[in-house]
């Protein structure tokens, strides 16, 4: 070999055993930026998610409904009944009074009309988008997993202290409610001079596909608060077995009071006695509620009972089948709650329309 080519000796740079700090920090912050760009819309897919599968369970009651209008000579169901035993789905007409003569036998509940059970077809019930998937029943039971914090029953009983009666014939979880103008509550017998309720047929509703059927209820995010009666302090019953209801008596106001709206005979008798909150902030019967992100509304326990928990606004389906992404203020302002309270008897349950706004 020819000395003259021969290489001097070679050595070789020392490995490296770790980065600089520097460098970390480099990694670090891309990490966090990385992680800043794809956590929201991580979140917004699972909302998504979340509002694509409440609206498909509310499509699937729907669904429901219309099965047992037609398996029950057209007629809706009412919201509940008064039991007319401690278990099963009996009621009486004679039982549904001002008041439960029996409270230990609890609520029969639509829910249980439409999926008599507790199994997977329950589950339609369900919103995952709301605290545990919806309210509980007014009336748990004995099970301290179907109680919220500081709920009390309609007997007084906490999850402290309950016992197995009353239980609702109710779904455990429920997040939707209907529109009390299609489904009655039960006051089937009531007081003289007082207008009482009235099961619905489907035929007397004209426009089903601008008629809400059903919407999801609003989730205050405290043990569903959002339901209680307004009267209660402390520990609270949750109405959950109550449906929405969208007017107001033009003389009486909201609520409970709508049954001494007056029933006017005579030329009167087709005046329109009810009416939709008003919109007009100034009066503050029907305002969004900033606080709390659009996702609930303030009135005196009627269309506020329906939510918004997707990005401002919420599922609502119609008497024909299909639903709907609005705001509670939007479906007030495009008169979609209908146009007569049909749950009430009486004359003048047809609806005043004031005026559009901005008309």
């Amino acid at each position: 070999m020819d000395p003259t080519r021969q290489r001097g000796p070679h050595t070789f740079p020392a490995r490296r055993s770790a980065f600089t700090l520097i460098e970390l920090l480099v990694v670090i912050a891309i990490i966090a930026l990385l992680i800043g760009i794809l956590l929201p819309a991580l979140g917004k897919a699972r909302a998504s998610a979340r509002a694509v599968v409440a609206g498909t369970n509310a499509r699937g009651v729907g669904q429901g409904v219309a099965v047992y209008t037609a398996e029950n000579k057209s007629f809706f169901p009412p919201s509940y009944m008064y039991g007319s035993q401690e278990t099963g789905l009996t009621w009486s007409f004679a039982d549904q009074q001002t008041r439960n003569p029996t409270p230990v036998n609890g609520y029969v509940h639509w829910s249980m009309a439409l999926f008599d059970g507790e199994g997977t077809a329950g589950e339609a019930f369900e919103n995952p988008a709301l605290s545990n998937g919806g309210a509980p029943r007014t009336n748990p039971g004995a099970d301290e997993e179907d109680w919220e914090d500081n709920q009390r029953n309609d007997v007084g009983q906490t999850a402290a202290n309950a016992q197995n009666l009353p239980r609702d014939r109710q779904l455990a979880r429920v997040g939707f409610a209907g529109n009390g103008a299609i489904f009655p509550r039960n006051k089937f017998q009531s007081s003289a001079g007082r207008r009482l309720n009235r099961l619905v047929k489907e035929s007397e509703i004209q426009t089903t596909a601008r008629t809400i059927l059903l919407a999801e209820l609003y989730d205050s995010g405290n043990s569903w608060s959002s339901l209680a009666d307004p009267n209660d302090v402390g520990e609270f019953t949750i109405k959950s077995h109550r449906p929405i209801t969208p007017f107001k008596g033009i003389a009486s106001g909201f609520g409970d009071a709508v049954y001494n709206e007056p029933s006017i005979p005579g030329p009167g008798a087709n005046v329109p006695r009810f009416a939709y909150p008003s919109t007009d902030p100034d009066v503050g019967e029907l305002v969004e509620n900033d606080e709390d992100k659009g996702e609930g509304s303030m009135l005196d326990r009627g269309v506020d009972m329906a939510g918004q928990p997707h990005g401002g606004t919420g599922n609502f389906c119609f008497v024909d089948g299909h639903v709907e992404r609005l705001t509670t203020l939007e479906t007030v302002e495009q008169r979609l709650w209908g146009d007569r309270f049909y749950s009430l008897t009486g004359n003048g349950t047809r609806i005043r329309l004031e005026p559009r706004p901005g008309n």
